[in-house]
């Protein structure tokens, strides 16, 4: 296993379930990510979107409706991203449209 680097980019992936599964909650979300997360400093890649309902193999998590996937350039763009006063106006605006959030951060 790799040790953390300062230099090495970083995926963000973030898989929100929604309190209501309907696809103008899905919709709002969406827009609420295009809104506040986009063109961040170091950001190297930003998609947003639901999930592909028509893909499932026994491997494809059905458990969430909404992806978020955000690349950095480095572990410090990340950081700043996550203080950042959108990022925060994010969480704000929209903690409780959650029933849960799952994040998976890694080196790549």
């Amino acid at each position: 296993m790799s040790s953390e680097s300062d230099t090495q980019p970083l995926a963000h992936c973030v898989y929100f379930t929604l309190n209501e599964n309907t696809n103008e909650a899905r919709q709002g979300l969406i827009s609420a990510c295009n809104e506040f997360l986009t063109d961040h400093p170091g950001t190297l890649f930003f998609g947003v979107g639901p999930r592909a309902d028509s893909y499932q193999r026994l491997v494809n998590d059905q458990s969430f409706d909404v992806a978020l996937v955000l690349v950095f350039a480095t572990k410090a763009d990340h950081d700043r991203y996550q203080v950042s006063d959108r990022h925060q106006q994010f969480l704000a605006s929209q903690k409780d449209t959650w029933a849960n959030v799952r994040v998976f951060d890694a080196f790549g």
